[in-house]
């Protein structure tokens, strides 16, 4: 815990550094505007099961997926990108299961367990392409999740290891931003009006069960069907985007571009 302490630490610290790398990467500006992605007139929060709804009756925990916001307070396509730029840091709400620590504890020992390990995610960066299906075209590194549920965690970016001297994503207009879960978050918020809130995931079928096998984007390149689609429920994240900062139309190191 101390270690994971000292590592978010040192991540938030990249927030003011993060300036400063891009101006060595790229040329300077007189001013960055920023846009939050994601965040409409409901405010994102930790989300919890429906008023006397046991856990293991509630569907609040999405698993082995890459997940996408398609409607969020009736605005259709939240996580779509408008300006190239770069996105600096997310943002996600994390349920806490239940409220006694120790029922908690044997929750996530079991969760762990069924889907391959500790609460994980990364931001993915989407590509449309036609038939609801997308391209995954750059992704953030992996975050362990166990200390922070019950949290709204707001996190700077950080790439893959071999890419770590780097603290943004590159995005292009007409991208869109996911959450993959290669393994379990308790992200979901549930029984949300029908009309106003929506989302996909990158499978196809049995899509009223957790997927039974991985389904996550995790490969850069690779393009999934997002065939599964959900109503009255949002996916509790958003992501920053800096403008007036001019991207590489290829951007070495991430790999797939248009």
């Amino acid at each position: 815990m101390g270690q994971m302490t000292t590592r978010l630490s040192l991540r938030f610290a990249l927030v003011t550094a993060m300036f400063a790398a891009l101006a060595v990467l790229l040329p300077a500006t007189a001013s960055a505007q920023t846009v939050q992605l994601g965040q409409t007139a409901t405010p994102l929060s930790a989300p919890a099961c429906p008023k006397n709804t046991p856990l293991k009756n509630c569907k609040i925990v999405l698993t082995r997926t890459t997940a996408l916001q398609v409607t969020s307070d009736a605005v259709i396509n939240p996580m779509r990108v408008n300006q190239q730029g770069w996105l600096v840091s997310f943002t996600v709400g994390l349920s806490r299961l239940v409220p006694k620590a120790s029922e908690r504890a044997a929750i996530i020992k079991s969760l762990d367990g069924a889907y391959g390990g500790a609460p994980q995610l990364a931001i993915s960066v989407l590509q449309p392409e036609p038939g609801n299906a997308y391209k995954l075209v750059a992704q953030s590194g992996t975050y362990t999740l166990t200390p922070f549920l019950g949290q709204l965690l707001q996190q700077p970016m950080s790439l893959p290891p071999r890419f770590s001297s780097f603290t943004a994503l590159p995005v292009f207009r007409g991208d869109v931003i996911a959450l993959t879960v290669p393994t379990w978050a308790p992200v979901l918020a549930l029984n949300l009006p029908n009309g106003q809130f929506s989302y996909r995931q990158s499978r196809r079928a049995n899509c009223n069960n957790p997927a039974a096998s991985q389904t996550a984007q995790t490969r850069v390149g690779g393009a999934g069907r997002y065939g599964c689609y959900y109503t009255g429920t949002r996916v509790e994240y958003g992501a920053t985007e800096i403008l007036d900062t001019k991207v590489p139309r290829t951007y070495v190191g991430q790999g797939v571009r248009r």
